[in-house]
């Protein structure tokens, strides 16, 4: 009170110019933190290929993607719960063959276009039926029907318990504006101009998109739902880690969301907090056949010195444990968890017996935290009497191992499922006709399993069997699971609320639900 009443005493003795400037400097310093929580600022490390929802395997832009079109159902934040989005409400019926939907009501798309089911069906059939990347997500969907405006019913081939989660998966299919469809659709459905451009329901409309360099979201003002905390979202492209991190302590970006190194975390400057959460990210070994590995005495050796328990710390502090299955733990958790051996000088004494074993390791990408793993697994493997090296493979060298004429024995990479099904994850890595399988190896009696699993609706009955598989998969050599890793973001403090979800890839803040918060 006394320094207050001084200063105001003393303020009188002032001019009325300077005292104008003063005042005109104070409302300056009040408005720009106000402009400043008006405004997300985060980077991307790769640039985004395409914007349209149907024709990308997009993962740092998912975020974006997904708060300015929106789907039928989604997953709950942190969660796998499936809740509903543009559909309020749905059935299934007995035989598991037809789905109703019935639609939110007095939704428009940002083009002022009412939202409708005949909306839904026709972004559902441009995605099924024009050859898009993402198709495979509506590939069992034969019929679809508009009894009504607010009603969506789609017939399956066969039954598939997986369907929800794959409508829920961020990549599954969105609604685009029928408007925009029809007005851009030069014999390509749209596509070209969908790359860069956006016209969707969400709570954020696209505003700019300067390639490789800058992309703003502006808040739609007339979503159906919740308004966001954040009037823009200030996206910009910074493929250098250290970069970031220098832009996030000098307060240029809010948030550094992916690869900030995990031996930082420990002491991070003044100011900056961590926002960690369960995510799918499994990094696991997939084996070529013919390797060393197949010597089954060899492989329990090698499975001796790079169990994961004895690195996990090492390599992720407490932000990773080791993988229970083949599966990710936030998907499936095992009744019967895999089991590494630990008797080191029974490994020993297995690699004298055998002879020299040499392994080369490649890793899927030049990220640190793949060579990390890699140079803790190669010092254990040493320990043994095995000699390991490890090379980042070329860009996509990856998915095309199986014609590779010297592949790696060993692929590291991180074995992401695109839903949070465990079919998603058998049939897009293990079962033999899988997208990514990478070596192409085939175990016919677990992938009769897992047939048998994708038609079971009963969920501990239905986890039963893709453990069984998984376990079969992993006894016969074929992929070892090593860590699951939490979806880690480094951010200002007082960056609430960040939305982030097991099954989006890491990093993807919820642009519609994160908030500056005390």
């Amino acid at each position: 009170m006394q320094i207050y009443a001084h200063r105001t005493e003393r303020s009188y003795k002032l001019s009325f110019g300077p005292r104008m400037l003063g005042l005109a400097l104070g409302l300056l310093v009040w408005i720009a933190p106000v402009y400043a929580q008006e405004v997300l600022r985060t980077p991307y490390v790769a640039d985004i290929g395409t914007f349209d929802p149907d024709n990308g395997f997009e993962t740092g832009a998912m975020s974006a993607i997904n708060n300015v079109y929106e789907g039928l159902v989604e997953y709950e934040p942190y969660s796998t719960r499936i809740v509903g989005l543009l559909a309020k409400s749905w059935e299934i019926s007995d035989d598991g063959l037809t789905y109703t939907f019935h639609l939110v009501d007095g939704v428009k798309f940002h083009d002022g276009t009412p939202f409708d089911a005949a909306a839904v069906i026709k972004s559902f059939e441009r995605r099924r039926d024009r050859g898009l990347i993402l198709s495979y997500f509506l590939a069992n969907v034969k019929d679809m029907r508009a009894p009504d405006d607010s009603t969506v019913v789609l017939t399956l081939g066969h039954p598939q318990a997986s369907l929800l989660d794959a409508l829920s998966s961020p990549w599954g299919p969105k609604v685009v504006s029928p408007t925009a469809l029809a007005e851009h659709d030069n014999g390509d459905f749209a596509t070209t101009w969908l790359n860069e451009h956006a016209v969707g329901t969400g709570p954020f409309k696209l505003a700019e998109f300067r390639r490789g360099q800058r992309y703003v979201l502006e808040r739609n003002d007339d979503y159906w739902g919740d308004k966001p905390f954040f009037r823009q979202i200030q996206i910009s492209v910074v493929p250098d880690i250290s970069q970031q991190i220098l832009q996030l302590q000098a307060g240029a970006i809010d948030a550094v969301p992916i690869n900030y190194p995990f031996a930082q975390l420990a002491s991070l400057p003044w100011g900056l907090e961590i926002t960690a959460a369960p995510s799918m990210i499994p990094y696991d070994l997939f084996v070529r056949p013919n390797s060393p590995l197949d010597d089954a005495e060899v492989r329990k050796a090698v499975l001796t010195a790079i169990n994961p328990a004895l690195w996990v710390k090492d390599a992720f502090r407490e932000f990773a444990s080791p993988s229970k299955s083949v599966y990710p733990n936030v998907m499936l958790d095992p009744v019967n968890p895999i089991r590494f051996p630990t008797d080191f000088e029974a490994a020993k004494a297995a690699i004298a017996k055998h002879g020299a074993v040499n392994l080369v390791i490649g890793l899927h990408s030049a990220a640190p935290s793949y060579s990390r793993i890699a140079d803790l697994m190669i010092a254990q493997l040493a320990l043994i009497g095995v000699k390991a090296t490890a090379y980042v493979l070329p860009s996509g060298a990856a998915y095309t191992l199986k014609d590779d004429p010297k592949p790696p024995d060993l692929l590291l990479t991180i074995a992401g499922p695109d839903a949070a099904h465990p079919d998603s994850q058998a049939k897009a890595f293990f079962t033999k006709d899988a997208p990514l399988n990478f070596f192409g190896r085939a175990l016919a009696q677990a992938d009769a399993i897992v047939d048998q699993a994708g038609q079971v609706t009963d969920v501990k009955e239905r986890d039963a069997l893709y453990e069984r598989a998984g376990q079969m998969y992993f006894d016969a050599g074929i992929v070892i699971p090593l860590v699951d890793v939490n979806d880690v973001v480094v951010h200002a403090k007082g960056l609430k609320d960040l939305g982030l979800r097991p099954v989006y890839p890491p990093g993807n803040i919820d642009f519609a639900t994160v908030r500056w918060g005390p």
